[in-house]
């Protein structure tokens, strides 16, 4: 089969499946944004993103992602007018635009989409934090919906999408809901895996980590509240002075995925390090910035205990990383975590908002170790049982792609 697949930051969640597809025998082609800079291993056609409309009001996102998807589309003609390609198979991530008029392209091809998140004004991400839910008056509430615009649109035209929890496909309307499948994308529990090996080093220090250290790890992409970085700053002080040994370990970049902006030059991190002066000891607080996977994976290897805390909405891959990695896992009470971690049997579950609650829970990881290894033995048996990368979710991508 002919397949392209649709990426403006390829190859993300087609990181595994890309390459299984062109090892079974098919042509796999690629169509990504021009300032997708990698070296790619499969043929690639860039689009130019044009500069976005000067939009504002509840439209200024799904105009930016019909720019976006047009862009796409003019790619997409010229490979199909240039090269004569012609797939039998289009699969894109539908969250920028990008797949919006690539049927138009290619109308005698299948249609996938990768369904990752659809905004809703209640039981989500929306309003979840009071401390940062903006203004929650009509005008806000309008544009959350019209931030899924662009996303109705992608799940509409697509025969069949892919969500990778089911809490993450229940956000899509019941109508869009019976396309979707529900397939992770996989963890390599192979590589993801306890090593007593493992070693840390920590940058400008002599100190080098290993398993059985008191290290407290919390990982983000970058530093912000949509992951919780302002609940387990403000849990930190407790635990490090109830264990004079501890170490707290943080990767993630102060940029911004989600949410909020900050005034230019202000971080997250630097804000909630200022609430916490004075009873924080900095001296083991060991912010790492964003690391390659080989670092992330030595710290969840070290790790004690990992914090994972998250709104109501994407999953992270680092969450199910950790637990096959060996590490106890203390999760926030919160979809999609919840449809992973029960508490006490392969984790431990805390209230999002619960500051004293997080600290406890720390606190009592890093002092009885061995208290939970039957949670750490039951959350890799979790992670290989259901998101097992070559055994679970690849096999089951693969059909659902080729239609097998």
């Amino acid at each position: 089969m002919r397949i392209l697949l649709i990426h403006q930051n390829f190859p993300a969640q087609f990181l595994h499946l890309a390459p299984a597809l062109a090892a079974a025998g098919h042509e796999v082609r690629v169509l990504t944004a021009a300032t997708n800079t990698r070296s790619l291993a499969f043929p690639a056609c860039r689009y130019e993103m044009p500069a976005p409309p000067k939009a504002e009001g509840p439209g200024a996102t799904y105009a930016e992602a019909a720019v976006r998807g047009a862009a796409a589309a003019r790619a997409a003609l010229a490979l199909r007018r240039g090269e004569g390609f012609v797939p039998d198979v289009v699969f894109g991530h539908g969250g920028w635009g990008e797949t919006l008029f690539v049927r138009d392209v290619f109308p005698e091809a299948r249609h996938l989409t990768y369904a990752e998140f659809f905004y809703r004004t209640t039981g989500a991400d929306s309003g979840f934090d009071p401390e940062f839910a903006g203004s929650g008056t009509d005008e806000a509430r309008i544009k959350v919906v019209a931030r899924s615009a662009h996303l109705l649109q992608a799940a509409v035209v697509a025969d069949a999408a892919v969500s990778p929890t089911e809490w993450q496909a229940s956000t899509f309307p019941a109508e869009l809901r019976r396309k979707i499948s529900v397939i992770h994308d996989g963890i390599d529990t192979a590589r993801a895996a306890p090593d007593p090996a493992a070693r840390l080093p920590l940058p400008g220090t002599d100190i080098v980590l290993a398993p059985g250290d008191e290290v407290v790890s919390f990982v983000n992409r970058h530093l912000e509240p949509y992951r919780g970085c302002h609940i387990f700053i403000r849990a930190l002080p407790a635990v490090l002075a109830a264990r004079p040994r501890a170490r707290a370990v943080i990767i993630g970049g102060d940029g911004q995925s989600y949410g909020p902006r900050l005034p230019a030059g202000q971080t997250w991190r630097e804000r909630f390090l200022k609430e916490v002066e004075g009873s924080l000891d900095m001296s083991r607080v060991h912010f790492l910035g964003q690391v390659p996977y080989p670092t992330f994976l030595a710290l969840m290897q070290v790790t004690r205990v990992h914090a994972y805390l998250t709104y109501p909405f994407v999953l992270s891959w680092s969450m199910l990383e950790a637990m096959a990695a060996g590490a106890l896992v203390v999760g926030s009470d919160t979809a999609p975590v919840t449809e992973v971690i029960r508490d006490g049997e392969n984790g431990r579950l805390v209230g999002f908002f619960d500051v004293r609650g997080w600290s406890a829970a720390l606190t009592a990881a890093l002092a009885d170790p061995r208290a939970d290894d039957a949670l750490r033995a039951a959350a890799r048996a979790t992670v290989a049982e259901r998101y097992d990368l070559r055994s679970v979710c690849l096999p089951r991508m693969m059909r659902f792609v080729t239609g097998d």
